[in-house]
């Protein structure tokens, strides 16, 4: 079974964030609730945890990437 990370909404007003790292790439062993990757928007900076264990399977959005809330960062198997 796979979960995918989703951009969250940061706030009521923030429609999109930048991927400003990734604390794991792919292939990397990830628990659930440890932080994934760091997430910016015009209002503030803020790690994005793990929602399951498993394996990083794909990274959909690279370093810098700028997208909208709900799409897919990556997928954990």
């Amino acid at each position: 079974m796979s979960t995918e990370v989703v951009m969250p909404r940061m706030g009521e007003t923030v429609d999109e964030g930048t991927v400003n790292v990734w604390h794991k790439a792919q292939g990397d062993q990830v628990t659930e609730g440890e932080p994934l990757l760091e997430i910016g928007t015009d209002k503030v900076d803020s790690d994005i945890p793990a929602p399951a264990t498993g394996v990083l399977a794909e990274v959909r959005v690279a370093v810098e990437e700028t997208v909208p809330v709900g799409t897919v960062l990556a997928v954990i198997q």
